[in-house]
């Protein structure tokens, strides 16, 4: 939507714009810079100051935005500024600005080239409330990628930062931020298409529903993928230990995680960014100096498995097997044709219902998995093990439970309602990271019974081939014996002939 400025900003505007045309040195000294006094044209960019990110205005198709990017490879663009609202040649507009105004915010504006007025695409947030003394402000573009306006006078303080806007790349010292206390939500959001810097359909972001995950969304509610819960030591299975790609995770008093970022090392050499692409998938890339290109390290699904609800309520996803879908103890596939066709979406249903006796139901380990989504959930920190058992069978509901810290031997009490969804093994999964499937007695007597039916029919074929063997050694050693007396006896007679 297009904002015109009151009449007061409108001439500062001009008259910060009229300085710009009359003095040619405002292309500042030192180029990472923007001063209060200076204007960025559509031909002009700022650099950090080792020559690692550059902002400026670029062209996606028929639109413009302002955005940074590398320095060295300018097609990876890691922030955009106006991603809402791109500026186009309607109305015969002029070229585009960016400017710092009287009162610290960043504007990007273009003029109506017929009536020279002042149209403002952009702005970035007012902060005068909590900082409101601001004497020489100034518009940095830094190493690390993030673009901050500060007051010279206090340069420790950032009056506004790119880096809490991100969009759809995530740098090193770039935090996810979800802290619901103060309304920040930092997340990533895809780009619509390839060449269309626009909001896209996919999100990824922390979430804090009993224990903290990181969950891609497809849409406002539709679940993409989710990492697996914080259990204590980790969120799923480190795909790296390489310090470069391992994040740095702030918790609160409650053990909800308020941030996450890659630590920026100024000495380190390796230039490394995560980008939700707009299929959907985190690629996490680092850069390729003697290609000068970059390098795809891993991406996010890793594996089919990582799909969210790969194989339905209550399936759980073995990669390792095939097919790779199947159901858990004590259930049996909703449709079994659809199973057999390999579509498992409709998951799995109960084979016996549970038990309303005391003692009529018991549990059913599943070891080394990321634990089921907490759809419909309550969960205990201070619970024992046992504990945590006793209270799922208290509950005529509860299907399965397990400890959701694993971390100094394991403590507190998680239990699941209702369908079991989103269940995978995890290779190379901790021991501890477990949970017991509430089945009935029965089905539980049943696995008992089946493995000693297993060991007697073995035992019956062993000993069958093993008297087949020794029939036929038998056999074999009565006819040579027979034929070792039938060349014996002929040449006794040629002998005695």
């Amino acid at each position: 939507m297009e904002v015109c400025f009151p009449f007061t900003t409108i001439v500062c505007l001009l008259f910060y714009y009229a300085i710009f045309l009359n003095n040619s040195s405002l292309a500042a000294a030192d180029h990472h810079i923007l001063s209060a006094n200076q204007t960025l044209s559509d031909a002009q960019t700022l650099i950090s100051p080792n020559q690692v990110f550059e902002l400026g205005f670029f062209s996606s198709g028929n639109k413009k935005f302002l955005g940074i990017w590398y320095k060295n490879t300018p097609d990876v663009v890691v922030w955009v500024a106006n991603r809402n609202n791109p500026i186009t040649n309607d109305d015969n507009r002029g070229a585009p600005f960016l400017e710092i105004t009287r009162n610290a915010t960043l504007v990007i504006y273009t003029r109506r080239t017929a009536e020279s007025t002042i149209i403002v695409i952009w702005s970035s947030s007012n902060s005068s409330a909590t900082f409101p003394s601001r004497k020489n402000p100034s518009l940095r573009l830094l190493d690390n990628g993030n673009l901050v306006l500060l007051d010279d006078d206090k340069e420790s303080y950032y009056i506004w930062q790119s880096f809490d806007y991100p969009t759809d790349t995530r740098l090193p010292g770039m935090p996810m931020v979800y802290d619901p206390d103060i309304a920040l939500d930092k997340h990533l959001t895809s780009w619509k298409s390839y060449d269309d810097p626009s909001p896209g359909e996919f999100v990824y972001r922390i979430v804090n529903q009993g224990l903290p995950e990181r969950v891609i969304f497809k849409g406002a509610f539709n679940r993409r993928y989710r990492s697996g819960a914080w259990n204590g030591l980790y969120m799923n299975i480190p795909t790296f230990y390489n310090k470069a790609y391992t994040p740095e995770l702030v918790f609160d008093k409650e053990n909800k995680l308020l941030s996450l970022q890659n630590p920026y090392d100024s000495n380190s050499s390796i230039l490394t960014r995560m980008v939700l692409h707009q299929s959907g998938t985190l690629h996490r890339y680092t850069l390729n100096d003697e290609k000068n290109g970059w390098d795809l390290v891993y991406t996010i699904p890793k594996d089919p498995c990582d799909d969210y609800a790969k194989c339905g309520p209550n399936g759980i996803c073995r990669i390792n097997r095939a097919p790779i879908c199947e159901c858990l103890k004590g259930f049996e596939p909703e449709s079994r044709s659809d199973w057999d066709s390999q579509d498992w979406s409709g998951g799995c249903c109960r084979i016996s219902p549970l038990s309303s006796l005391p003692n009529g139901d018991g549990f059913f380990e599943v070891r080394g998995v990321k634990i089921p989504d907490m759809l419909s959930f309550w969960m205990n920190n201070s619970m024992s093990i046992s504990e945590c058992r006793d209270e799922c069978l208290t509950k005529y509901n509860c299907t399965a439970y397990t400890q959701p810290y694993i971390n100094n031997g394991g403590s507190g009490c998680l239990l699941w309602f209702g369908d079991l969804v989103d269940t995978r093994v995890l290779p190379g999964a901790d021991k501890n990271q477990n949970i017991y499937i509430r089945l009935p007695i029965s089905e539980l007597e049943n696995k008992k019974k089946r493995p000693g039916k297993l060991i007697l029919i073995s035992a019956v074929v062993v000993g069958v081939v093993v008297c087949a063997l020794l029939f036929l050694a038998i056999l074999v050693m009565k006819r040579r014996k027979r034929k070792g007396n039938y060349y014996t006896r002929k040449k006794r007679r040629e002998h005695f002939c």
